[in-house]
């Protein structure tokens, strides 16, 4: 019979495991506390999105507060980082002695190409060839250091050339890593130029490789589902994911249990909980959690978890976006209460708030007389977060957009009057 767990109890538990709600630190956070956070959520997701801040920069933020961003770029994107790139959630960064665990889907992309002669890598072996050749000849170099007539973008600024094509390729077969970035710029390498000799003759099979990302990934999460599981690196078919939780649950490290209102289908959901798995009396603190946070980022969760319904609109037009173009759930004291679209305006030297709501489950929950945090008591909080981040940004002030239901009270509690709308 599953240990019962109530909703509470897993919300603490997974926000613990994530490393959010401890104590607040006295002092910025060095290499290694950067390194050990990194390590214990398993990879930072990348995204070229720069609007308020580069999304891998976030989630240790979110955990550690305000630290030396230059800390995180020599940790990830110097040539003899601990950490590569590799597709391991969506592109990631990942520590160098995962990346054998991703052999398996390199050896997939490969098969997946070669046995489709429509697709690009199979049209154009020599381009493969001629890229591999340079790199060997001269590698590491990025891709705007390449000379060839292909090396041209194609339509707009997204289009690859095909030499960018060619090293995407090649990346995700496994035979170029990063080797570092200049300006976020990938350098790639072949990976014999790149990574220890071990980690290259390291033979792990896929249903290691499954079961070693899966106990990370219950590791990282704390409490999950199979889909929960499944999602952090991933992995299809979920039959795989399922042969692995048996497998874990046998040997003692997962332990089946039951979360009071994690449906599916109109049945509950299993769940497991990591034998290691903490469980905390309470989560304190406050957090903005990126649209690419762990926490966040599987939507079905984040649903389950928090009745938050998250979506990015990035690619909405603006007409059509509901609370902004870069969003992010703002938590505190273990519960999403609001969320906040956020601008770094570099030139005026203020952090920009475009819009600020009072999340829908609290508005819900205030109106039930559930809700244990006030009103005030959020825009206050979340007032002194947003000044915490704008000094970590290197940003004079706080201004807040009229715009939302908790612009009003947010621009109180920081002290300054609402800015009107600009005309749409």
């Amino acid at each position: 019979m599953p240990a019962p767990l109530s909703p509470a109890l897993a919300r603490r538990i997974a926000l613990g495991a994530q490393g959010l709600g401890g104590p607040p630190r006295t002092s910025p956070a060095g290499t290694r506390t950067l390194r050990s956070t990194i390590d214990r959520l398993g990879l930072l997701q990348i995204d070229s999105v720069n609007v308020f801040e580069r999304s891998h920069y976030l989630p240790l933020f979110a955990r550690l507060g305000g630290y030396d961003k230059a800390l995180l770029d020599r940790l990830t994107l110097a040539a003899d980082s601990p950490y590569l790139e590799y597709w391991a959630h969506e592109a990631a960064f990942i520590p160098r002695e995962s990346w054998p665990l991703f052999r398996w889907r390199m050896e997939a992309n490969r098969a997946k190409h070669a046995g489709d002669d429509t697709t690009w890598a199979s049209q154009n072996p020599e381009m493969l060839d001629w890229v591999r050749a340079l790199l060997r000849a001269e590698g590491p170099l990025k891709a705007s250091e390449i000379e060839h007539d292909a090396n041209v973008r194609r339509g707009p600024w997204w289009g690859w050339s095909d030499v960018k094509r060619a090293l995407e390729v090649l990346f995700l077969y496994g035979e170029v890593v990063t080797a570092g970035r200049d300006r976020f710029e990938r350098r790639y390498a072949l990976a014999e130029q790149v990574l220890p000799q071990h980690l290259l003759d390291v033979d792990v099979a896929r249903p290691d490789a499954i079961r070693a990302l899966v106990e990370q990934a219950a590791a990282a999460q704390g409490v999950a589902t199979l889909a929960d599981l499944a999602d952090y690196f991933r992995i299809k078919p979920q039959t795989a994911v399922r042969l692995a939780v048996d497998e874990l649950v046998d040997v003692g490290v997962l332990e089946p249990v039951s979360v009071a209102g994690w449906e599916r289908r109109g049945g509950p959901q299993e769940a497991w909980i990591h034998r290691d798995a903490r469980r905390p009396r309470r989560i304190e603190g406050a957090a903005l959690l990126s649209p690419f946070d762990p926490v966040v980022w599987f939507r079905e969760r984040a649903l389950r978890m928090f009745g938050l319904h998250y979506r990015i609109e990035i690619y909405t037009p603006e007409p059509k976006r509901v609370y902004g173009y870069y969003v992010l759930p703002v938590l505190i004291d273990g519960e999403i209460v609001a969320r906040v679209d956020l601008k770094s305006d570099r030139q005026a030297g203020v952090l920009r708030v475009q819009s600020a709501w009072f999340e829908r489950g609290h508005e819900d929950d205030v109106a039930r007389g559930l809700r244990p945090i006030a009103d005030d008591a959020i825009a206050g909080r979340l007032a002194g977060l947003l000044e915490q981040t704008a000094h970590w940004q290197g940003l004079d002030a706080v201004v807040v957009v009229d715009r939302g239901t908790l612009a009003a009270p947010l621009a109180h509690a920081v002290g300054t009057t609402l800015v009107s709308r600009p005309p749409a």
